[in-house]
């Protein structure tokens, strides 16, 4: 159930911090379009209750995030369904659906909702991370990552002794894509084992160990375990790693930097209220 409800806050960050972003890329771009015009009237009147306008501009807005353009085909549509909720709704209060304590327990917590989601959007757009640090972020995960690319084929079997008799079979001269049929790997065993090009961190650390310490051409002669069973490794090639260009990777670094420093905010609210 924690961890159900951690998702669910991650959830609402995550909206918060797209929302944010959203409002400055078009505050920063010049619309392709003309939104549609507006009324500054309500919406429609379904018995005597008025649609405010601003219910259809917060629909409106929601949809745009999930790309949907702003015209007047789109606003005709969220008229539509304001109405046609708005009917429901009407005849759920008939019915004394809203005095049934289970409808009046969800709409506290909707509106909870809401109201965190509205928080962080304003915490997001008050505190955005600064591009140095953003930078900085960028340079340290260079660093960290890997200085060469390896490009690998490997043969999985279950048994230690099944490996031991394929490197048997490579020694004697058969061929690496040969036994590469009967490999457990279906994801590579048709293509002779080939695994493409990646850092040895992207296999777990017995496999990318072994990739590492290979030189081009050569091939494990000894099995390597892993909790997927035995390999046998063969590296084709290796070259020196590119990492992505900062104007590629730029977006996500400052989306993680920026749910980091909004838990960091949430855990100091926690620390400082009165907990019981």
């Amino acid at each position: 159930m924690k961890r159900e409800i951690s998702r669910l806050l991650v959830g609402i960050v995550a909206a918060a911090i797209s929302v944010a972003a959203s409002a400055d890329d078009k505050a920063a771009a010049k619309p392709a379009a003309a939104p549609a015009a507006k009324s500054s009237g309500p919406v429609a009147t379904v018995n005597g209750v008025a649609i405010p306008q601003a219910q259809a501009d917060l629909f409106m807005q929601e949809q745009m995030q999930r790309g949907a353009p702003d015209n007047a085909e789109v606003r005709n549509a969220i008229r539509e369904e304001l109405v046609r909720r708005e009917v429901i709704a009407q005849e759920a209060k008939k019915k004394g659906v809203d005095k049934n304590p289970r409808f009046q327990t969800a709409m506290q917590l909707m509106q909870r909702s809401a109201l965190v989601g509205a928080y962080l959007e304003d915490y997001v757009k008050t505190h955005p991370i600064p591009e140095a640090d953003v930078k900085k972020a960028y340079d340290e995960l260079v660093a960290k990552s890997a200085k060469k690319e390896y490009k690998a084929r490997h043969i999985l079997v279950e048994k230690e002794d099944e490996a031991k008799a394929i490197i048997t079979k490579l020694k004697g001269g058969a061929k690496f894509a040969d036994l590469a049929k009967d490999s457990k790997d279906t994801g590579s065993k048709d293509n002779g084992g080939d695994l493409g090009w990646n850092s040895p961190d992207a296999y777990v650390k017995p496999f990318g160990e072994a990739l590492g310490k290979l030189q081009k051409g050569k091939y494990t002669t000894e099995p390597v375990k892993t909790d997927f069973g035995y390999h046998v490794i063969l590296l084709d090639d290796a070259r020196d790693a590119t990492p992505p260009a900062y104007d590629q990777v730029k977006a996500n670094i400052q989306q993680r930097l920026q749910q980091q420093a909004v838990e960091k905010h949430i855990g100091e609210l926690k620390k400082a209220a009165k907990i019981q």
